[in-house]
């Protein structure tokens, strides 16, 4: 048995009326092809390019491990060179990936070969964030905590994407005070004797190629595994739903907070509590 998942649709390019009408006010997601061909980075971008600007920065890793009472909020794993970190994405398969990389912050010259779409919603300039992963390589089932609109540019390879709405949260085994399911689902291959609310969950998905944007709609849950090596830019939209801005303002500044004292007072017992009342509250709602 598989995830109930539908296919994104895809369109051609598209004009901001009809993504505004289609997608962004019904809140569904899509891929667009052929939008970017005109920019630099389409033509420029790949692995080796970016061994090539960035090769002497020191990139943050993140790889597949459970959450540990003793990490701090989305606090890195390893840390390595870029240059030296590209060679191990070609040489071998590897769990590590980039996550929330600032490419203005961090290489500047980068911006001149991308242009900020007008797909008619406000994008915060200051927050094009790159992520980058070797082949198999995932990450957890989760939403972004401001639950923004997100526009995911895909470079080099190929990409897996399964996306769920906030109405799934009932089947999706969500650990309270986080914004993750149970790290221990496998959104590839998923277990449904040992997880079975997951089959009543209605979600997306696609394949994404180089220069291919998916847009997720506001606090959509998102899995992403790299089928090959390869990289993504998102850019990112304030909420426009007044209740999914106001979670998003709860998320900032008074979850995050609670959650790490909360580690700090009760440290492994903490995340095992969040652990079982995740099943318990998964398994109660399917009843």
């Amino acid at each position: 048995m598989k995830l109930n998942l539908q296919n994104i649709p895809r369109v051609k390019n598209i004009k901001k009326e009809n993504f505004i009408k289609h997608y962004f006010k019904p809140q569904k997601p899509v891929v667009i092809e052929g939008f970017i061909e005109d920019w630099p980075a389409y033509s420029k971008w790949s692995l080796d390019y970016m061994k090539a600007v960035a090769g002497e920065k020191i990139v943050p890793l993140y790889d597949d491990r459970p959450v540990d009472y003793k990490d701090g909020f989305n606090e890195p794993h390893a840390k390595m060179k870029m240059k030296d970190y590209v060679d191990l994405l070609k040489r071998e398969p590897t769990r590590y990936r980039i996550f929330l990389w600032n490419v203005l912050k961090e290489i500047p010259k980068l911006q001149q070969d991308f242009s900020y779409p007008d797909f008619g919603l406000r994008l915060m300039k200051s927050l094009p964030m790159m992520f980058f992963g070797g082949s198999d390589s995932y990450t957890f089932m989760h939403y972004d905590i401001d639950l923004a609109n997100i526009f995911h540019f895909h470079f080099e390879g190929k990409k897996q994407c399964i996306l769920y709405d906030q109405k799934q949260n009932k089947y999706l085994y969500k650990i309270p005070h986080s914004l993750i399911t149970r790290e221990d689902i496998d959104f590839a291959n998923p277990d449904f004797n040992k997880w079975p609310a997951l089959k009543h969950a209605k979600g997306w998905t696609c394949e994404l190629n180089h220069g291919e944007i998916l847009y997720m709609p506001e606090g959509y849950w998102h899995y992403m595994r790299y089928l090959t090596p390869g990289f993504s830019m998102s850019l990112r939209a304030i909420a426009r739903n007044p209740k999914h801005f106001s979670k998003a303002i709860y998320n900032v500044f008074v979850m995050r907070n609670y959650d790490n004292l909360m580690r700090r007072i009760k440290g492994q017992n903490w995340i095992d509590w969040k652990n079982n009342q995740a099943l318990k509250r998964t398994v109660k709602q399917e009843i």
